[in-house]
């Protein structure tokens, strides 16, 4: 029983240790990629004109839970 302990110990180190130097986040390619998604729906959002609709959308929610 020690024995199999002692082996599920150095496993468990040994992925603690090893993933510590694999897992270092995002890189510049995702967080460009990510610019630009955000910038696509920023441009689609205004060039059909939705920022109205939408900044109309969600005073009238506001209004309806502040009951003003």
């Amino acid at each position: 029983m020690s024995r199999m302990l002692l082996n599920w110990r150095k496993t468990v180190v040994t992925h603690l240790t090893t993933r510590r130097h694999t897992d270092r986040g995002a890189g510049f390619v995702e967080y460009a990629g990510l610019l630009l998604l955000i910038a696509a729906i920023v441009g689609v959002v205004f060039s059909l004109g939705l920022d109205t609709q939408i900044s109309n959308a969600i005073q009238r929610a506001v209004t309806s839970v502040l009951g003003n």
